[in-house]
């Protein structure tokens, strides 16, 4: 009992810690497989920023067990106005999972002006389709 009393208290610690990282990063991303209703752990996601017509790549990460990456902008910095990218390499993720996918990758560009201190992009996906918008 003791043992599974030390366990929660260090899961629940560490989620803390993740919670503090995360409210102190500008920028979350979670990924979810809308086929099976899970989270799609293991998903590379790469952050970029627009600098004239080009991409200067800024972070990339993994998706945690819960389908997150809690603190994707670097790490110490904050976020500056402008045009950034997201790439999610969802064929790489699918190919993992023996699964047929129409869409190697789902870039997702947005705009921050801001207006807020924390953005979070979330996604649901499935083989053939998929869904983002601006959440909190």
């Amino acid at each position: 009992m003791k043992k599974l009393a030390y366990l929660m208290v260090g899961t629940l610690l560490a989620s803390s810690a993740g919670l503090a990282l995360a409210a102190d990063n500008p920028l979350s991303v979670h990924v979810l497989n809308l086929e099976n209703g899970l989270p799609s752990s293991g998903v590379e996601v790469m952050l970029e920023q627009q600098a004239g017509d080009s991409w200067t790549k800024l972070n990339s990460g993994i998706t945690n067990e819960q389908g997150r990456i809690p603190a994707l902008y670097p790490e110490g910095k904050k976020l500056e106005e402008g045009v950034y990218r997201v790439t999610f390499e969802t064929g790489d993720w699918f190919k993992k999972h023996d699964t047929t996918t129409f869409f190697p990758e789902v870039p997702v560009i947005f705009t921050a002006d801001a207006s807020v201190e924390h953005y979070h992009i979330p996604l649901l996906l499935s083989p053939y389709g998929f869904s983002t918008y601006r959440g909190n």
